[in-house]
């Protein structure tokens, strides 16, 4: 049974996402602000990658491309959520989320489940922006008919 491309991709993005942190930890550039932004490139690929194989497959409809697309980067973004609280819990649980946000946009003391919501809603965001940019990219490839 083959899985569908937008699962693969969204897995992809997760363990694009997952050996990118897990190395900037192990370098000692977890707490950096800047080098966490990077993980954008790796929704891009993931997405751009759906967008391309539905091409060559011959979709060149503009709206299912785009649910396609949003789909594996929800999926990458799920994934990365749920990685990131069992990882969270293997660290110490609460203790070490109020350690990440000391550089991150959170105030106070957040718990490992509002850190992990406001990820969610920060990745839901991040995915509209990231497909709508590679739709647009796209637009002169694609039929809107």
């Amino acid at each position: 049974m083959k899985l569908p491309k937008e699962l693969l991709n969204g897995f992809v993005i997760f363990i694009g996402i997952t050996a990118y942190f897990l190395l900037m930890n192990a370098l000692g550039y977890g707490n950096s602000f800047y080098w966490r932004l990077v993980n954008i490139f790796f929704v891009f690929y993931g997405v751009n990658r759906t967008i391309k194989m539905n091409v060559e497959e011959g979709q060149k409809d503009f709206v299912s491309n785009a649910v396609s697309a949003i789909v594996t980067s929800l999926v990458g973004v799920f994934l990365s959520i749920i990685g990131l609280i069992v990882y969270s819990y293997m660290q110490g649980g609460d203790e070490y989320v109020q350690s990440l946000s000391k550089t991150f946009l959170f105030g106070g003391n957040p718990s490992i489940f509002s850190y992990s919501v406001s990820l969610l809603f920060e990745g839901i965001a991040s995915s509209v922006i990231v497909t709508m940019l590679l739709m647009l990219y796209w637009n002169n490839r694609l039929t809107t008919d």
